[in-house]
């Protein structure tokens, strides 16, 4: 496939992202709390709220002031939750930018009233051991909870993609956590994509979809999978032949042992295609499956095309559609080594980003 293509480019569809939240809305029958953290996984925050707010989503999530700050900056005006506990110089912050903080812990609970207050959630830990305050202790800052009446409640799914009894446990755990409030919090959330593709329709009033928006599923046997979002493409750059005996990248991991033909990609891990790729991952080259040869280096990857036709100038894809063939996401994660979440957020800024799909 031969495209006017410089460098590496991500390639995001914006319509299968809308799909995708659409999915979810049906299938969880509540209103949805995207999370939108890390730049919306990579995809780009500002372009992710343009496609998921056709939706009319409750509000959105993220993990600092910042990225709540940056929404705002955009002209978001529904609510923004930010889930990562906040130090106390970090609340007057939040406050003023109208953004919704999750504690757990008396002295955050307190702070935040010292820092004049508003809405808030509480973050209850069922499991996770992550952040909140563990789901025995809830009933210890039931005075501060009538003081302050949290607008919402929620708790985080360690392995909501297993079907080991874990999340139900933590379902009771919540439910139990809840019932030691001295009364019920108008908005309650449990359920990430893991979950939601898992449960179907919802038990509470929000839930949260992340990774799936973007194009990731939870296996092959959930009841529901995204279409694909991010295509990462890159174009060859230089062909050359090699003699038995020759070698290829950092360290000459790779010798070939018979005559070969080895391409270079302009992509690399500075880039955010993974290290870890190397003689471990393929690419796609005119829908054939064409592997990683040698290291991966910073700017370049070398590919063997012994078997491919192709020239100077065609497009490779690194991730995402080529064709009638697929390079998804988790597959490719897998090959590193590393989750898909992983993946995504690591595409680095240095790449260009090509937003498709309609939306609306």
């Amino acid at each position: 496939m031969k495209q006017t293509l410089a460098r590496a480019r991500v390639e995001i569809d914006l319509g299968a992202l809308q799909r995708n939240g659409a999915a979810v809305a049906r299938r969880s029958g509540v209103p949805l709390l995207p999370m939108i953290k890390a730049d919306a996984y990579g995809v780009g925050a500002a372009a992710a709220v343009r496609a998921l707010d056709v939706l009319e989503p409750w509000g959105y999530g993220v993990a600092t002031v910042v990225e709540g700050e940056e929404l705002r900056d955009l002209g978001v005006a529904r609510p923004v939750v930010v889930f990562t506990p906040l130090l106390e110089h970090e609340l007057g912050r939040a406050r003023s930018a109208r953004l919704t903080p999750t504690l757990g812990f008396a002295s955050e609970i307190e702070a935040w009233r010292r820092a004049g207050g508003g809405a808030w959630h509480l973050s209850i830990d069922t499991g996770m051991s992550r952040a909140g305050i563990p789901w025995r202790q809830v009933a210890e800052i039931r005075h501060l909870t009538e003081l302050a009446p949290p607008e919402g409640a929620f708790t985080h799914f360690h392995s909501a993609e297993h079907d080991d009894g874990t999340l139900e446990a933590q379902e009771r755990r919540f439910r139990d956590a809840i019932a030691s409030l001295p009364s019920r919090p108008k908005l309650l959330h449990t359920a990430n994509s893991a979950a939601i593709v898992r449960e179907g329709r919802s038990n509470w009033d929000l839930v949260r979809p992340g990774i799936f928006l973007y194009g990731v599923g939870s296996g092959r046997s959930a009841g529901v999978q995204p279409e694909p979002v991010v295509n990462l493409r890159a174009p060859i750059v230089e062909i050359r032949d090699l003699e038995a005996g020759d070698t290829v990248s950092y360290g000459a991991t790779l010798r070939v042992e018979r005559a070969a033909r080895i391409a270079t990609l302009s992509v690399g891990y500075a880039d955010g295609y993974p290290r870890s790729l190397s003689e471990r991952g393929s690419v796609l080259v005119g829908g054939t499956l064409a592997p990683v040869a040698g290291r991966v280096t910073m700017d370049m990857t070398m590919i063997d095309v012994t078997t491919v036709r192709c020239e100077v100038g065609d497009v490779a894809t690194l991730i995402g559609r080529a064709g009638d063939t697929v390079l998804t996401v988790e597959r490719v994660a897998d090959d590193a080594g590393m989750s898909p979440y992983e993946l995504l957020t690591g595409l680095r800024s240095r790449v260009e980003r090509a937003y498709t799909g309609e939306v609306g």
